[in-house]
């Protein structure tokens, strides 16, 4: 499965540290993240990152095309929300998006060990079928 990865300034650590934790389960899928979150993920994980442009050089814009063009099965998407307008526009594209073409969005660090876990155990199998023209 493909893997999208935005964090925020402030939640770079958290996500890295959560990486380092699910290294085991994520190390099984393809992971692409903007640039410096994709940077500190691999250098503490050792995971191999597909790092695209930064978030304020339009690596959010990236991520948003991979989901709608079907190369994103899963999001997730760190937020500082102490700071909502830096990038509030953008990622409210990346959940309407999410929405849009049916694919799992964590918005915080609950929702994103969730759903890593449901991937590990096979609960989004289905993405697979939709991806083949099965449905559900």
């Amino acid at each position: 499965m493909n893997i999208a990865i935005i964090a925020n300034d402030k939640k770079k650590e958290l996500i890295t540290e959560f990486c380092i934790a699910y290294c085991g389960i994520l190390s099984a899928h393809n992971i692409c993240a903007t640039a410096i979150t994709g940077k500190y993920i691999s250098e503490a994980t050792g995971l191999t990152i597909e790092r695209l442009l930064s978030g304020s050089h339009g690596g959010g814009e990236q991520i948003a095309s991979k989901i709608a063009y079907g190369e994103v099965d899963l999001l997730i998407l760190l937020r500082d929300t102490g700071n909502d307008a830096e990038y509030a526009d953008t990622e409210l594209n990346l959940v309407k998006l999410c929405d849009k073409y049916t694919v799992p969005v964590a918005t915080n660090i609950a929702t994103a060990e969730a759903l890593v876990l449901a991937l590990d155990r096979g609960d989004l199998d289905w993405r697979t079928n939709l991806k083949n023209g099965e449905g559900f």
